[in-house]
């Protein structure tokens, strides 16, 4: 398990003072690299070895959003590795050891000449130590995109939306579709399917739909697809409204 001590910024809170989805995304994402890293198995190692790691698949349950100044831990570990793929837990706990956050996800190794499917190295075997996974309620990996939506005005892919990958970092794919959320929405469970991967000045189009349940709660979905169709990514936050 690889752990990283943090206090909430407050570049990294909304007007209200808590920490933000795409702030807590990025949590999670900066504690998988710093793993990857400390075993020498980042970023320079996986051009080496012309290997790229592609996230398929995120789903974050979110018990509440901390406040500015809070103490936090986040964690990561994975969990189980078949063939291509490799499945990771995150949570985020308060000064308490309570879970604000936890969070499953699936990870794809692709050979980062041909974009086929690649098997670990030996190394990534031997320092990837895989751990018991999380208890949370885990759901599939796929999401349901409702018939009611509508197509909003189109998104273009710019400079500050790439990774050094050179396509659009999966946490920009979800900012991008959070500015389709009512004002006040409160999150509490994102999940995301990546399917194609969007470059430089790609024209993305928007498709907002939503679903209301018991209890006040909702399901927004947006489809991020271009003009032939084909989706990017489906991402989908469950929650609650604006409290009147």
């Amino acid at each position: 398990m690889y752990l990283l001590e943090g206090r909430i910024r407050y570049s990294e809170t909304d007007r209200e003072g808590k920490l933000t989805l795409g702030a807590l995304l990025d949590y999670f994402q900066d504690c998988a690299t710093f793993h990857s890293e400390d075993l020498g198995l980042g970023i320079e190692y996986l051009k080496e070895k012309h290997l790229v790691w592609v996230l398929s698949t995120w789903q974050i349950v979110v018990e509440r959003f901390p406040e500015l100044c809070e103490h936090v831990t986040v964690g990561t570990f994975p969990y189980a590795f078949k063939g291509c793929f490799g499945y990771r837990n995150f949570f985020m706990k308060d000064a308490e050891g309570n879970y604000i956050a936890k969070a499953n996800s699936l990870w794809t190794l692709l050979d980062r000449d041909s974009f086929k499917p690649a098997h670990l190295t030996d190394e990534m075997k031997q320092k990837y130590v895989p751990e018991e996974k999380l208890p949370m309620d885990y759901e599939g990996r796929k999401i349901q995109v409702p018939e009611n939506g509508e197509f909003w005005e189109n998104l273009v892919v710019e400079p500050r939306n790439l990774d050094t990958n050179q396509h659009v970092n999966n946490g920009q794919y979800v900012s991008m579709a959070m500015d389709f959320l009512p004002e006040g929405f409160q999150v509490s469970q994102l999940r995301a399917e990546y399917r194609k991967q969007a470059l430089l000045h790609d024209v993305l189009r928007p498709y907002v739909a939503c679903e209301k349940g018991e209890d006040e709660r909702e399901t927004w979905v947006v489809s991020l697809q271009n003009e032939k169709g084909e989706i990017f990514v489906k991402v989908e936050f469950e929650g609650k409204g604006m409290t009147k």
